[in-house]
């Protein structure tokens, strides 16, 4: 079986780039070298807290080109230039309910494909490869994820055409957040950012207003901007350890009968008093990764966005190293003091 380079954890704070085998493409599944993975907020976490070595490199933020195909797949496809829906479209077995649904994150019966994009190559289904729109970047192709978590995040939470969006956070799905909020209609954007690079962004992205989230003032000036009502929206982006800082500012800074889109992964438990939300009536709803709503999949509305110059998000990637060098991606991008939003592999 050919092998190719990838690296994989191997426990705290480290990582080995070494040679593994490369999973050839079966029935339906396409051959995609990658050119473009963009390093997550989660695979920072997992970076930080993971103390047994991986045996198949993590990545889900991947674009490249398909070389090969398996049976059934048009063979044409070879050589175009795709984003890789990695998570659930790529492994879903597509007959089950959930895939009916478009739902491929949630199916029972996923494939045995290995590994993401933190190698040269990654195969998966030929159907979850969305094909690139020629005037987009590698760059650009491994944004696609992001920016489809937060189109999902804002159809799921019924965002209208004037609408007052609140994101709390600014780093990467909270960008995502604003650009995908001003290309869906939202009237005025108020986004919270903790870091100068991320203010910057916000504001280029869409932000009408970006506010320190440590600030007194905070909740006050949120309402001052929405006549004392509070946002219709508010897109939680943070999640964390053990803190419930922002859902207490969500609600705080929400209206009655608004609705409170969690986007956020909080790995502990939280403490939630629920008396306010239940007596200001609002909605709470959460919202992963990315699916099929209303016939159109995130990912098509995502490069959609992009490849018309809707949604300019190629500012984001602050920073770009060879895989070979991933432990460095990986301490830049968890250090902010670096001035860091956006890191990627390029290979």
């Amino acid at each position: 079986m050919p092998k190719m380079l990838a690296a994989l954890y191997n426990g705290l704070d480290t990582v080995e780039i070494k040679r593994i085998e490369r999973l050839d493409p079966g029935p339906g599944d396409a051959l995609v070298r990658v050119r473009a993975e963009g390093i997550c907020g989660s695979d920072l976490n997992q970076y930080r807290k993971l103390t047994e070595s991986e045996t198949l490199p993590a990545g889900h933020e991947t674009a490249g080109e398909i070389v090969e195909v398996g049976e059934g797949v048009d063979p044409a496809r070879v050589g175009q230039r795709v984003a890789v829906e990695v998570v659930g479209h790529g492994k879903a077995c597509l007959t089950c309910w959930y895939c009916r649904q478009g739902q491929y994150r949630n199916c029972p019966d996923k494939g045995d494909y290995a590994g993401g994009g933190f190698a040269e190559y990654v195969t998966r289904n030929a159907v979850a490869c969305y094909s690139l729109s020629d005037n987009m970047t590698w760059e650009e192709g491994a944004l696609v994820e992001p920016l489809a978590v937060s189109i999902r995040g804002m159809r799921r939470g019924g965002l209208i055409a004037g609408d007052t969006v609140l994101v709390l956070g600014a780093g990467n799905i909270g960008l995502t957040a604003i650009a995908a909020a001003r290309a869906l209609g939202a009237d005025t954007i108020i986004a919270t950012a903790r870091h100068a690079q991320q203010a910057d962004l916000a504001k280029r992205f869409g932000a009408d207003v970006v506010l320190d989230p440590d600030s007194d003032d905070a909740t006050e000036t949120v309402h001052d901007l929405t006549g004392g009502r509070g946002a219709d929206i508010a897109v939680e982006t943070v999640g964390g350890f053990g803190s419930n800082a922002t859902l207490v500012q969500a609600v705080d800074m929400t209206r009655v009968m608004g609705r409170i889109v969690v986007l956020g992964v909080f790995h502990d438990p939280v403490p939630t008093d629920w008396m306010e939300p239940l007596l200001k009536e609002q909605s709470f709803i959460f919202s992963v990764c990315y699916g099929i709503m209303d016939g159109r999949h995130d990912f098509e509305m995502a490069i959609d966005f992009m490849g018309s110059g809707r949604i300019d998000l190629k500012p984001m990637v602050t920073h770009t190293y060879p895989l070979t060098e991933m432990p460095q991606a990986l301490a830049t991008a968890y250090d902010k003091t670096t001035g860091s939003v956006k890191v990627q592999l390029r290979m």
